[in-house]
């Protein structure tokens, strides 16, 4: 898909919106973090309208991504020291092209298993989720990376 030809504006999902927060962007992808504390749980989101597959971006946004990938992915193991990052895009339920980034532990409540419907989410306190959001932007933070502030996701 070439974003040049793409006359619709990007939207975030409703459920995306209702089950994470902005944590920021990079030139392709906007970061989410997911409201679920069981797990470090990030999102990539390809700003680019009607995607619901990687093969569908460019093929210099494919690229791009890969890039974005590895660095949120070396920043969350800098971060968190997980034993595992489990990197998969699924869309069953939100057809919108979005990247799951979670750091696993072989003591979370799911491992060996995969994340989804293993246990029921559970809630950040706001202090928490504040502290992650914070600690993963500044993880973040470089050139490469700018705050969410600036973006329309309507």
């Amino acid at each position: 898909m070439d974003e040049t030809m793409d006359t619709q504006q990007f939207e975030l999902d409703p459920l995306l919106a209702d089950t994470t927060e902005v944590v920021g962007h990079f030139p392709l992808c906007l970061v989410l973090l997911s409201k679920d504390a069981n797990y470090p749980w990030c999102l990539l989101v390809p700003k680019r309208a009607a995607v619901t597959e990687l093969h569908h971006l460019s093929e210099l946004d494919r690229l791009q991504y890969a890039k974005e990938s590895g660095y949120l992915s070396e920043a969350m193991v800098a971060l968190f020291a997980p034993d595992k990052m489990n990197i998969a895009a699924l869309g069953n339920q939100v057809p919108q092209l979005h990247i799951h980034h979670v750091a696993r532990f072989k003591d979370d409540a799911a491992w060996p298993n995969p994340i989804w419907g293993a246990v029921p989410a559970t809630e950040y306190t706001a202090e928490d989720f504040d502290s992650r959001r914070s600690r993963l932007r500044s993880a973040l933070a470089c050139d490469f990376f700018t705050a969410a502030d600036d973006i329309n996701l309507s």
